[in-house]
């Protein structure tokens, strides 16, 4: 009984092509067809340049003659292209997996590197590691650094890099690099004023502190001295924090009853920690106002357990609009998150002239639904 000779006897599953054996070349693979090098380099690399007939005869050839392809580091190393991003992520990988405004990001960037032919190569960068050697290691045409500290020696050892590099929303003001964000400050100020314009003036605010603080005190403390926590290393969630400042200021309101809870990861279950931990500093507050959905989905949680009503006994507020914020009835700031991703890609990728950093700001835009109404009397 005869068998085919690309099936395994033992258990008939396809065999694994092998690279080098006798007569699996391109050039072989070529002749066996009847068609050009660059024909069965096609059928690999631009398979839409070819009939579907044509290329499943070539793909057949280099089965039976046990070719796998052409071998992608002498490619990179001919055309020096990997053909291939970077994303440079503050966080810890399974964060991006998590996380709905990341994953919201992380769709606009793959959509776009799909579109230019590019893959997309995730280096994890959560606070505290030092994986330089995953940067110098990696094989790409360019990479996009996303939410990271100021201080992040991965980011120095990205722009040590002779290719191009792309910052999506921090650290800010890197000289000579490319941004891609939205005015953080700004954004939040337009929520603390809806919030401030419909009366209220005991507010408690979630935060976030970055994985580096995990054991820090968490007791809340007065927005101004938050504010001075870790300005430099933290931009984004300084500038939302600064927007609420801001926006009292405009009024003529003093800042001194509103508190901010900073908690240690951007989770629904931290929401409800710091729900719990701003309602027992301050029983009388009014409003809580999140720099996060997530959080803030967390605190219409707690809000839930205890009987409380929303908005009648407590309003609350987020930012991002991440997807689950619309069910929820959540007022909140939305920002292009998918938008974000894909403009970075496009800012790295042009083939402009680098003679000058571009940078991106992408509109916020206020959303007020069912979680916002005037303090309870």
């Amino acid at each position: 009984m005869s068998h085919d000779t690309n099936q395994s006897a033992a258990t008939g599953h396809p065999r694994r092509p092998r690279r080098g054996r006798p007569g699996g070349t391109l050039a072989a693979v070529a002749a066996k067809v009847g068609v050009s090098r660059t024909t069965v380099s096609n059928a690999y690399n631009r398979p839409d340049q070819l009939s579907k007939d044509l290329r499943e005869r070539i793909m057949g050839a280099a089965a039976e003659l046990g070719y796998a392809g052409p071998d992608p580091v002498a490619r990179s190393l001919r055309t020096r292209q990997a053909d291939a991003v970077g994303l440079l992520f503050g966080e810890r990988l399974g964060y991006a997996f998590r996380d709905p405004g990341t994953v919201e990001f992380m769709h606009g960037l793959g959509e776009a590197c799909t579109e230019r032919g590019r893959s997309l190569l995730l280096v994890p960068s959560p606070p505290g590691s030092a994986s330089e050697g995953l940067v110098h290691r990696a094989s790409v045409d360019g990479f996009v650094i996303s939410s990271a500290a100021v201080d992040d020696p991965n980011v120095r050892a990205v722009l040590s890099r002779p290719q191009p590099a792309v910052i999506v929303d921090s650290p800010l003001g890197v000289a000579g690099v490319d941004f891609v964000g939205i005015e953080d400050r700004a954004g939040f100020a337009q929520v603390a004023r809806h919030v401030l314009g419909l009366g209220h003036r005991r507010i408690g605010v979630l935060s976030i502190r970055r994985g580096e603080d995990v054991d820090a005190e968490t007791s809340p403390r007065l927005l101004v001295e938050r504010i001075e926590v870790g300005r430099a290393q933290h931009p984004v969630r300084q500038q939302r924090l600064l927007g609420l400042l801001d926006a009292a200021a405009e009024l003529g309101i003093p800042s001194e009853r509103f508190l901010v809870s900073e908690r240690p990861y951007n989770s629904r279950e931290e929401g409800v920690e710091g729900a719990r931990e701003l309602l027992a500093a301050d029983s009388e507050l009014t409003a809580i106002m999140s720099i996060t959905d997530v959080m803030a989905i967390g605190v219409l949680d707690e809000l839930s357990h205890r009987g409380v009503a929303v908005p009648a006994g407590l309003t609350v507020t987020g930012f991002d609009d991440v997807p689950a914020a619309q069910s929820f009835g959540l007022t909140t700031v939305r920002q292009p998150l998918e938008e974000k991703g894909r403009i970075a890609i496009e800012t790295l990728l042009d083939d402009r002239p680098r003679t000058r950093a571009k940078r991106v700001l992408l509109p916020t835009e206020l959303i007020v639904r069912a979680s916002s109404a005037p303090p309870r009397s």
